[in-house]
């Protein structure tokens, strides 16, 4: 069996060890080297060729983003997972952006803290389902921006979907919609996912914002 080499990148022992015996008594991985720094990363990385790059985001007098993207520029075959308790918004956008390929939680259990690690030696991004909503509404929040100054007779519409929307807009639900409109309430929901599409947006909130925005 092909086992996955591990890079671990912490600079709390106890925790750096504890990974160490825990990743080794899977069958299907192996810790190459650990680090207590950000220093010389590339020179260990060079000498182990980890698949999996396990790295502590908070590292002390050291810039875990520039980790990600030396690793990325230099040896790109190498797949960083970033390790920490839950970070802003701003800091997991900016971590994803520099080249991440996943984030485990400090406080995941053994089971998750696995499959993410095989996850992503497999190719697949990984985050957290609490860092992934954080994320959407990072890219929803750059949708809207993008939006502003599009006003929605710009956008092709049908009839029935500008009626929802202002139904939408009014705080109505999709059955009070369905009978306002006397249509089904799946047709009411089949219209609001394609508002959302063209609108480029998440939910029905942002539906009733892009709205007001619209008439202001």
């Amino acid at each position: 069996m092909t086992k996955n080499r591990i890079l671990i990148i912490e600079d709390n022992r106890v925790l750096r060890d504890g990974l160490t015996i825990m990743l080794n008594e899977q069958a299907d991985m192996r810790v190459v080297a650990t680090i207590g720094s950000g220093n010389n990363v590339l020179l260990k990385a060079s000498q182990t060729k980890p698949h999996v790059i396990l790295l502590d985001v908070g590292l002390k007098n050291f810039n875990e983003l520039s980790v990600v993207e030396l690793v990325g520029k230099n040896l790109p075959e190498a797949k960083v997972i970033g390790m920490g308790f839950v970070p802003s918004q701003s800091d997991i956008v900016e971590f994803v952006a520099a080249g991440a390929s996943g984030f485990i939680l400090k406080d995941a259990t053994v089971r998750e803290f696995l499959r993410t690690i095989r996850s992503v030696a497999q190719g697949v991004k990984v985050l957290p389902p609490s860092l992934t909503d954080s994320l959407f509404s990072h890219v929803v929040e750059l949708a809207l921006k993008k939006r502003k100054g599009i006003r929605t007779n710009a956008v092709r519409m049908t009839k029935r979907e500008r009626e929802i929307i202002v139904l939408i807009a009014d705080g109505l639900s999709n059955k009070e919609i369905a009978q306002r409109l006397n249509i089904a309430t799946h047709t009411v929901k089949s219209h609001v996912h394609n508002v959302m599409e063209k609108l480029a947006l998440h939910s029905r909130l942002q539906i009733a914002k892009f709205l007001h925005e619209d008439d202001s």
